[in-house]
């Protein structure tokens, strides 16, 4: 039984649950659905990346250390990847425009992208520090 984020910059994220397909500079899938209680939002992802193919587990939502009063202000992931890989991210949307920042917010390397009115297109490009990057479309599949 899955239960809705009642927590607003949470819960403006649902626009990105069911399964999209990944183009661009990485290929393949990307599945995002909420864990029951409504706190995360898991991104499954099955991509190429440069010949390289992998796939991972995202965990998306705010930080709650054990003994933690209140959870933390950012909406702060982590990436468990295929090939051992931990990586950590700062989701941030505003109106239409998704940003993804690589570590911490402010980061030099990040993503971001604009949904399209019906909100079954995310189109953007991740940003790296030094010039590089690649431009990202996700398409929706299903929801």
């Amino acid at each position: 039984m899955t239960t809705h984020p009642t927590d607003a910059a949470l819960a403006a994220l649902d626009r990105l649950v069911g399964t999209w397909r990944v183009s661009g500079g990485a290929e393949g899938t990307s599945t995002y659905r909420w864990l029951d209680g409504g706190h995360f939002l898991l991104q499954e992802a099955a991509l190429t990346h440069d010949g390289h193919t992998f796939s991972g587990l995202e965990v998306i939502g705010r930080e709650k250390p054990f003994g933690a009063e209140r959870p933390g202000d950012e909406l702060k992931t982590r990436f468990y990847s295929s090939e051992g890989d931990t990586l950590d991210y700062v989701y941030e949307l505003a109106g239409d425009t998704l940003t993804i920042w690589g570590g911490q917010k402010g980061s030099p390397a990040y993503y971001r992208g604009t949904f399209s009115a019906d909100g079954n297109t995310l189109s953007g490009a991740w940003v790296y520090p030094g010039g590089g990057g690649y431009e990202s479309t996700m398409t929706r599949i299903d929801r």
